[in-house]
């Protein structure tokens, strides 16, 4: 018994150790050649435009404002991609599933969710970095790239997350609510770039609103093709929008004074995001079942 208390112990500590990012080798996942080849042939024409996928047009938020929020580093073969993406539970993340799968089939061979963090350069009292290996990440099984349908995954982490006053679950959607929010006031939150031009993602958390598209409305400025009953839509109105290093993060509503997840980052024009198209998301709603399923994650009546 005490021999068990002590590797209890020893791994507590192990999982509570510094993990070092080398930040040169990390892109945005949106810079991946197969973020590109994923998309469908109507999209490829931008594969060489300025990035997309950052806050754009937002705010640096302030600490612990977003304690659901984690930067997700997948690694993949010569380099590592940047992602968002959301606690679900202490032991599982949720974020999209082309921030965790190469080519539609391949998946990441591990990386480290860093949770808790405002600025993620420095090593925070709140902040924990965790590790993940390839055996812990489920895409959605009929997760298709070429039409991106199903973009959704959750990733089961190596050791649990530690909630504290800056760390905490998202709140997701309960079975019963058939909202679909149009109208309401949408806020996406991330790591990513910060302008059509930025040499480089943001160090710390920013965030941007917008009003929550009819499904309709999306339509009439994208296609039936890429928007389906899956998918949720926020307005880029005033140039703000999610756009590089933002994937998989989340789109939150505010719902009897808390925040409630009901998105997923999914795609965005790569015309650039200020050019005011919506950006595009994986609904949760629809989705929380195979959430349920594939985690540990209860879903509320």
């Amino acid at each position: 018994m005490k021999t068990f208390v002590l590797l209890v112990a020893l791994f507590a500590v192990a999982s509570a150790e510094w993990i070092d990012i080398d930040w040169s080798k990390v892109r945005p996942i949106e810079e991946f050649d197969h973020y590109w080849a994923r998309l469908p042939a109507e999209m490829q024409i931008y594969r060489n435009a300025v990035p997309s996928h950052r806050i754009v047009g937002g705010h640096e938020a302030t600490p612990g404002q977003f304690p659901y929020q984690i930067a997700l580093l997948s690694e993949f073969t010569g380099s590592t991609g940047l992602c968002g993406g959301t606690v679900l539970t202490n032991n599982y993340i949720l974020t999209a599933a082309h921030c965790v799968v190469s080519g539609g089939v391949t998946l990441a061979t591990g990386g480290t969710a860093i949770i808790g963090a405002h600025n993620r350069n420095i090593q925070e009292a709140t902040q924990q970095r965790i590790r993940f290996s390839t055996a812990g990440i489920r895409p959605h099984p009929q997760y298709t790239s070429t039409n991106i349908r199903n973009d959704i995954a959750v990733v089961r982490l190596n050791s649990p997350i530690t909630f504290n006053a800056r760390v905490q679950p998202a709140r997701l959607p309960a079975r019963s609510d058939t909202r679909q929010f149009g109208g309401s006031m949408g806020t996406v939150s991330g790591f990513g770039r910060t302008t059509d031009v930025a040499g480089s993602t943001s160090a710390v958390v920013r965030y941007v609103s917008n009003p929550v598209m009819t499904n309709a409305d999306c339509i009439a400025r994208w296609n039936t093709v890429l928007i389906q009953a899956q998918n949720v839509c926020m307005s880029g109105d005033g140039g703000r929008s999610a756009c590089n290093g933002d994937s998989g993060g989340p789109l939150a509503v505010q719902d009897g004074g808390a925040s409630l997840q009901i998105g997923i980052v999914s795609f965005g024009s790569s015309g650039g995001c200020s050019i005011g198209m919506p950006s595009v998301y994986a609904r949760v709603s629809h989705f929380l079942g195979w959430i349920e399923a594939n985690s540990d994650f209860v879903a509320r009546a």
